[in-house]
């Protein structure tokens, strides 16, 4: 029979045990911390990627936005003559030093990709209707600068120049045939997607590398699935790979869900993320997925669009900026 353990032995052994866990939590701990510290991975030697969001555009205070607010009817006193999503807006935001530019492209009744923002053409154009229920040649008709004020309908510095500016998906990657371009697929359409995957499987594989897409979840989806070479994202896809990462991210590991991937990360949400930045941009980067930081909480397209907002990036940080005003932060990252 079994001799009954002391009262000394007892306390004893729980000490050991305790002690055990103890050293395996810290154990765990210092390796979550080395393992995940931006303070101790190597100076990357890098800086920002500027991503110009519809090129070179006007922009607008966000005060009292929602879905619905005509952006064209509360623009800033113009600064520049450009208007987004033109051929003249993209090459002026490369002229200023962006990476990348991103533009939105919608599906025409006659089958045609076209490059414009809105689903409606009241609120930037002198037309009605949607933009897919429109040919081509029709929307060509248009001037799209027509909406545009910054006085609450006084004045409008942009009617009359925007004739016949609208381009097409054939035309901007005609125009750009060696830089970085984002694509925005503006619907939940997967017929919009297919037929973006239609022109972009007649790309030879270096200029496909050049090309992201993002947008809807469904058009995303379908694109995906026919290009998966093609680096994409949307809503479900960022939010399954940000979801599986915040569970193992800490050991250094990158789920699948994150392959191959552009991620827009808020500002807001960055900073509780494993390894932000360093590690994070670095261990993305690996799977050839590329990461870009929004202002704010991600809301409305808000970019790092002036000194103040360039000052919020951290030390040293070598991902992807979003902007929409590459014209006055590219003179910073060069000053940087």
């Amino acid at each position: 029979m079994a001799t009954p353990a002391s009262p000394r032995t007892r306390p004893s052994r729980r000490r050991r045990i305790l002690l055990g866990l103890a050293v395996v939590g810290l154990s765990l701990t210092t390796f979550t911390y080395l393992n995940n510290s931006s303070a101790l991975a190597g100076d990357s030697g890098g800086r920002p990627l500027l991503l110009a969001h519809r090129g070179l555009a006007q922009t607008f205070g966000f005060e009292g936005m929602t879905n619905d607010t005509c952006t064209a009817q509360r623009i800033h006193p113009p600064e520049h003559p450009y208007l987004e999503n033109t051929l003249d807006s993209m090459r002026a935001a490369f002229a200023a030093g962006a990476d990348v530019v991103e533009f939105d492209v919608q599906l025409t009744r006659d089958d045609r990709l076209v490059v414009f923002h809105d689903h409606l053409l009241e609120c930037r154009t002198d037309g009605r209707g949607r933009v897919r229920e429109h040919t081509l040649a029709e929307l060509r008709r248009l001037d799209i600068g027509y909406g545009y004020t910054a006085d609450g309908g006084a004045t409008h510095p942009f009617r009359g120049t925007g004739v016949g500016l609208m381009p097409t998906l054939e035309e901007v990657l005609a125009a750009f045939p060696d830089r970085e371009l984002l694509v925005d697929v503006k619907s939940g359409d997967p017929v919009e997607g297919e037929r973006l995957a239609d022109h972009l499987a007649t790309l030879p594989a270096d200029r496909l590398a050049a090309i992201t897409v993002y947008g809807g979840d469904a058009p995303v989806a379908a694109l995906h699935e026919r290009l998966p070479a093609v680096r994409v994202l949307s809503r479900a896809m960022l939010t399954d790979c940000l979801l599986r990462y915040e569970a193992v991210g800490w050991t250094g590991h990158v789920p699948d869900a994150c392959v191959n991937r552009q991620l827009h990360i808020p500002e807001a949400y960055a900073p509780w993320l494993w390894g932000w930045p360093d590690r994070f941009v670095e261990r993305m980067a690996e799977r050839n997925t590329r990461v870009i930081l929004v202002a704010g909480g991600g809301d409305f397209s808000r970019g790092f669009d002036s000194a103040e907002d360039w000052a919020r990036l951290p030390e040293g940080y070598s991902g992807g900026v979003w902007t929409n005003r590459v014209d006055r932060v590219a003179p910073l990252r060069a000053g940087g």
